[in-house]
């Protein structure tokens, strides 16, 4: 039987590339350490928005809303349903 993921996709992932803190805009650098951990990582599901910043918030509030608002789901039925997500698409975050 074939994954779903070959069903649905037939090319590789596309790559985004990142930009650099250094050439990022004042609007990028701001929300760079706005959502960077305590040693200055931002993951890089984040970072691929510095090229649509509005993006950028929009995704870390969807994000935070499903994963942390309220919820009939507890937090580890929602990492579960996250997980076997990914795997179904072959991400490895």
């Amino acid at each position: 039987m074939e994954r779903l993921s070959e069903l649905v996709y037939d090319s590789d992932m596309a790559f985004v590339p990142y930009i650099p803190y250094e050439a990022a805009s004042e609007e990028v650098r701001a929300l760079h350490d706005k959502y960077s951990s305590a040693d200055g990582r931002v993951d890089n599901i984040l970072r691929i928005h510095a090229h649509n910043p509005k993006s950028w918030t929009a995704h870390f509030d969807l994000y935070a809303t499903l994963m942390h608002g309220r919820s009939e789901l507890s937090k580890v039925q929602r990492e579960m349903i996250a997980v076997v997500v990914s795997s179904i698409n072959e991400c490895h975050y």
